[in-house]
């Protein structure tokens, strides 16, 4: 791991004064028990409100599913791990040895989650303007167009379209436990519904797919009960 982060923190467009929240946006639970999830639930809401403001104003004649979709598309993991890499986020990480050994250095869902703990930590030192920054310029080479969509939805797209038209809240996930050592735990998760008062919950090996086997349960349960 290089303990340079100058070239990092220029990507960013942002010089941290607290080099201690820096780095720990770059730990790995497996590493330290001081890790980056905290800064990671921040940064992924930061990341969501910064990308809806970046779509409702290059976007504006598209409606809401549309500008959902591309949402989605833009902050799944895939893209996320991407401009992690070009960011050089695997060079820096913080592993524990058995996450080391076993590649978590180029794992997708590693990458993605340091990366939104990154854009957290910026908007803890600067404030919102400073991640809303930060995010546009992590995503400047990506084309946002109309024609932009999620090739397919995933369950928690979906399930977020669906109460959307029908004018009900959003989901709301959260753990309900994990399973296993530091780099292979197993993340039980829980959806709800609370207009339909309906809960499911689903097992995954990260947060992201336990709440999207949590989200696919839900969807499974809605059609079951005629309602999809």
């Amino acid at each position: 791991m290089s303990t340079d982060l100058s070239v990092l923190q220029a990507r960013l467009q942002h010089e941290f004064v607290d080099r201690a929240l820096l780095e720990k946006a770059l730990t790995h639970r497996s590493f330290s028990a001081d890790h980056n999830e905290r800064l990671e639930f921040l940064g992924d809401a930061v990341l969501n409100l910064a990308i809806s403001d970046l779509l409702f104003k290059h976007l504006s004649d598209l409606p809401e599913g549309g500008l959902s979709r591309i949402r989605a598309n833009l902050v799944k993991q895939d893209t996320l791990h991407q401009i992690a890499v070009e960011l050089g986020v695997p060079d820096h990480i913080k592993l524990g040895e058995g996450e080391l050994k076993s590649g978590g250095q180029k794992r997708p869902s590693i990458l993605a989650d340091a990366l939104e703990a990154l854009i957290g930590a910026v908007y803890l030192e600067g404030g919102y303007d400073a991640a809303q920054a930060a995010v546009q310029q992590l995503f400047a080479k990506v084309q946002i167009e109309p024609e932009m969509q999620a090739s397919a939805k995933d369950p928690k797209t979906e399930l977020q379209e669906w109460l959307q038209a029908r004018k009900m809240r959003l989901p709301m996930y959260r753990i309900v436990g994990t399973t296993g050592v530091a780099h292979k735990q197993t993340f039980d998760v829980e959806c709800e519904v609370t207009e339909l008062r309906l809960t499911e919950r689903g097992i995954g090996s990260s947060r992201r797919a336990g709440e999207q086997a949590a989200a696919l349960a839900m969807l499974q349960t809605l059609k079951t009960h005629g309602k999809l």
